[in-house]
């Protein structure tokens, strides 16, 4: 095999290969041969098929394949013998000028992978949530429980804050309708915010049957642009006013959330736990953005265009996929993998500035992590043994446990090496800002 490897641009190379005709031509007789003996053509037996005709029939197909698993052969042994790695997919076409007459002379173009250094990380600041779960964290997490399985029974006075009240209403911009300004049966809860103060306070001190005309001016910043900072009129008639009836905290609440022995003190316990782990991912995630922020910043080295365009494709394909299920016609997509380059930039730098810690370091996911953080995430479970149990039948149940333990190795080797301040925050701070 004769190479010889150009240099077209930072990444962008030029292998120029070559393969005896003589080696191609007698696999491709070697496999004719052992066509014959097993095709079947009309008026002749099994294994007695002519070569000829075989070749005649099967010929042009069988040398194409040996071409190309040839030309793949050889495309792959003169990388391993320079030491490349291949960025993307190459471009294979044969040679256009004359060569050597017994060689079949091929060229691939590709790019290879670019060098990255991560280099001094304690000019990255971290700042790290520090918090834990309180009794009043566990109280605010059983009135949320009591919240949710709250129900209303109707009462014969008028609305007042906490109450459900059920309504119709219309309303009017300069005298018409506008869209989403008609209702039947909403039921609303005085006081969760939901509806523009104003509409609540309206409500309120109304009772059943009552019926009330007045305006409202939308806010200039209401999400619905088409009448934002515009005044309606609206009329509006209570239906039904319900007053809640939260549920005692007593066995049978207890009971109610898998807890057989329907003790407070194990409920209180249980919420203990399963906030404490979600306080856990919260703060993880909340250091995850910092320090992968911080690392694709230090990402200043050029970047594959294939693994960009490869890149921009998928996240094409799954925008589009996800449109579909959301009921768009294929033909009514009209995306271009350019929308999504910025964002395939960031994806891919991000990837290979991560790729390069993993690999320098050594923190690939450990069996034991792995297993931690299956048992955790099974605990949510009824029966956490046999979650566990089924993740671990299949390889593939596992990847994103090992793609979180790899994640948590980056971020503790990170947290290490860079300049952390511990910031005092509450449990509500953390749950309410940091995204998962």
């Amino acid at each position: 095999m004769q190479t010889s490897l150009e240099t077209l641009g930072q990444l962008e190379r030029r292998l120029t290969m070559s393969v005896p005709v003589a080696q191609i031509e007698t696999e491709i007789n070697e496999r004719l041969a052992r066509l014959a003996k097993n095709v079947k053509v009309p008026g002749f037996r099994p294994g007695k098929v002519p070569l000829k005709l075989v070749a005649q029939q099967y010929g042009p197909k069988v040398r194409s394949d040996v071409i190309t698993d040839a030309v793949q052969s050889t495309f792959a042994d003169a990388i391993r013998e320079q030491n490349l790695r291949i960025a993307g997919y190459p471009r294979i076409e044969p040679k256009g000028e004359a060569g050597a007459a017994d060689q079949m002379e091929f060229s691939a173009v590709f790019e290879i992978y670019p060098e990255v250094t991560v280099g001094d990380l304690s000019d990255i600041a971290i700042k790290r949530p520090r918090t834990e779960v309180g009794p009043d964290d566990i109280k605010n997490t059983i009135a949320m429980l009591q919240g949710q399985r709250t129900s209303y029974d109707p009462v014969p006075r008028a609305a007042e804050r906490g109450d459900r009240a059920v309504v119709d209403f219309s309303g009017r911009i300069d005298g018409t309708v506008f869209p989403g300004g008609e209702a039947s049966e909403l039921a609303m809860i005085l006081g969760d915010g939901r509806m523009l103060p104003e509409f609540e306070a309206a409500v309120t001190g109304m009772a059943a049957s009552e019926t009330k005309v007045f305006a409202l001016t939308f806010p200039d910043d209401y999400h619905g642009k088409e009448v934002a900072g515009k005044v309606a009129e609206f009329t509006l008639t209570v239906k039904r006013v319900e007053a809640p009836r939260v549920p005692e905290i007593d066995a049978d609440f207890v009971k109610a959330f898998g807890i057989a022995s329907g003790s407070v003190e194990d409920l209180e316990a249980e919420i203990a736990a399963n906030l404490k782990l979600e306080l856990k991912r919260k703060i993880e995630a909340n250091l995850k953005e910092q320090v992968f922020a911080a690392l694709r910043q230090r990402a200043n080295f050029v970047l594959p265009k294939a693994l960009i365009e490869i890149e921009a494709q998928n996240m094409l394909q799954r925008m589009a996929a996800e449109m579909k299920q959301q009921g768009m016609k294929a033909e009514d997509i009209n995306l271009s993998p350019e929308t999504f380059r910025a964002n395939a930039e960031a994806r891919v730098a991000l990837g290979l500035v991560l790729a390069e810690v993993v690999r320098a370091n050594g923190l690939n996911a450990k069996p034991e992590q792995v297993k931690t953080l299956v048992q955790e995430a099974a605990q949510t479970y009824e029966l956490p043994e046999a979650v566990v149990r089924w993740h671990y039948e299949k390889a593939e149940r596992l990847n994103a446990f090992e793609n979180q333990a790899v994640e948590h190795n980056i971020i503790e080797w990170v947290l290490g090496r860079a300049t952390v301040e511990d910031t005092p925050v509450t449990f509500a701070e953390v749950m309410g800002t940091t995204r998962a």
